[in-house]
């Protein structure tokens, strides 16, 4: 089939869509592949409820609901009667290893997602749980654990006492989203939302190995912004991640979403808008956009805000259902990636029912800085055939892989500049709800792509939850 590059084209510019193509491997740069090697059952019947057009336990924007450390993989996740359990397995292995926890999913509501988080200044689990818009229950591991789990039996004894604080650092009673991310000297950061969909602001929590402290937050809520059809003046940034990269750069693309609906054409879109961009060379204190601006400085009342210049790097007005909270990564120089979703204008300027029109019409973008800096874009010529997210990741060689809902998977080379974009794996046989939870880092660990899904189910009628592994270029 033809390819089509998209060399040369900055984000502001035209989008090539390439059309599907075979894919030819290198011998010295494999191109992607994908070879699956094996599927594991967490839970026969977990929890099922669709809320938000999602499950509990396979919301993409978790971070982590599964993970790797020193040889051993965790998974977190609810039961059918709600409670929140904690698994590990050695990598590879057929067998999990469970912990119910004490505490209890308080209510039908898939944004209550577990994430987890390792601390590798002592070798801690952390588990942040149940929370939308209100407080949150936080658990930690004894220290040591993960450092020599071998030697440590999986009991409910190796797990702390559940809490609503972080050791007794309240944050904020308007708490979700949470999502740990590791800084290069091995603290935890916390990255959580405060206030409300619509009105609220992003922050940064901090754990060395003995204390939590609050950073603050860095983004805010405030500013005037203008479409074609109205104004807001109150948001919030959606984060596609938080993610540092080799060289110890902290990245993040976002959306913002705007809580006046009139800067829609339709009540039926949603009124998220334009991708923006920024990073931290300061471990998440200062932050600046693309061209190196200082844009904000957390903990202060100069936050970035939606009036902040050199933010957005794909623009889009609220008109195309834009979603939040896609996906992002680094290749190994550093350089940001991302997905991003929305309904392109060729199937019209205007949307009037978010899910349905996603789901006919909606196409997934691959975002990219290059080498020399320019911002690319490439659609990939998959139909979403969903209103839910996307998830990417690369590999050792710097392919790209997009794993869409339902547990399809396609691939680009790194050779080719992104354009080859292949169906790789169409999902067969796994019945996947939609979204699934992506081990980050696992591809790291043993160049293993492993993903968290669960079947689908009618009601509420529990299903099965499982893993699945894909070995990936050796």
């Amino acid at each position: 089939m033809n390819r089509r590059t998209l060399l040369g084209a900055a984000l502001a510019g035209a989008v090539v869509t390439p059309t599907l193509a075979a894919g030819t491997a290198r011998a010295a740069d494999p191109g992607p592949s994908v070879t699956r090697t094996g599927t594991t059952q967490l839970d026969a019947t977990a929890v099922f409820f669709v809320s938000y057009d999602g499950l509990v336990n396979n919301n993409s924007f978790q971070k982590n609901g599964l993970l790797t450390y020193k040889g051993y993989q965790y998974a977190a996740w609810y039961t059918s009667t709600g409670y929140a359990v904690v698994a590990r397995r050695v990598l590879g292995g057929a067998t999990w290893s469970t912990v119910t926890l004490t505490h209890k999913l308080k209510a039908s509501d898939s944004h209550n997602v577990i994430s987890m988080g390792v601390s590798r200044t002592d070798g801690r689990l952390h588990l942040n749980m149940d929370s939308h818009s209100d407080g949150f229950f936080y658990v930690k591991s004894v220290a040591g654990l993960l450092d020599s789990p071998a030697a440590t039996s999986w009991t409910s004894a190796v797990f702390g006492a559940v809490q609503t604080t972080l050791d007794g650092l309240s944050l904020t009673s308007q708490f979700t989203y949470p999502q740990f991310v590791s800084t290069p000297e091995g603290r935890l950061q916390l990255s959580y939302r405060v206030g409300i969909s619509g009105n609220g602001r992003n922050a940064l929590a901090e754990y060395d190995g003995s204390a939590w402290t609050a950073l603050g937050e860095w983004s805010s809520s405030t500013g005037t912004y203008t479409s074609e059809h109205g104004s807001s003046t109150v948001r919030n940034m959606y984060l596609h991640g938080i993610d540092y990269d080799v060289n110890g750069r902290l990245h993040s693309f976002f959306t913002w979403r705007e809580q006046n609906g009139a800067v829609m054409c339709s009540s039926g879109g949603i009124t998220n808008h334009d991708t923006g961009y920024v990073y931290s060379d300061d471990r998440g204190r200062t932050w600046r956009n693309n061209a190196g601006t200082l844009v904000g400085t957390t903990g202060t009342s100069d936050t970035v805000a939606v009036t902040d210049s050199g933010l957005v790097v794909d623009s889009l007005n609220p008109d195309h259902s834009l979603m939040n909270q896609e996906s992002q990564s680094t290749d190994a120089a550093g350089r940001p990636h991302a997905i991003i979703s929305y309904v392109p204008g060729r199937f019209g300027q205007c949307t009037t029912n978010y899910v349905s029109d996603r789901t006919a019409n909606g196409r997934a973008f691959h975002v990219r800085r290059n080498s020399s800096g320019t911002w690319q874009k490439t659609e990939i010529p998959v139909v979403l055939g969903s209103s839910q997210r996307t998830k990417l990741i690369l590999d050792k060689y710097d392919n790209a892989y997009a794993i869409f809902p339902f547990g399809r998977i396609a691939g680009a080379s790194k050779a080719s500049g992104y354009t080859d974009w292949t169906v790789l794996f169409d999902g067969s046989g796994l019945n996947a709800f939609g979204e699934v939870v992506i081990d980050e880092l696992r591809v790291k660990a043993d160049n293993t792509l492993s993903f968290m899904y669960q079947e689908k189910s009618n009601g509420t009628t529990p299903s099965a939850l499982h893993v699945v592994d894909f070995a990936l270029p050796a």
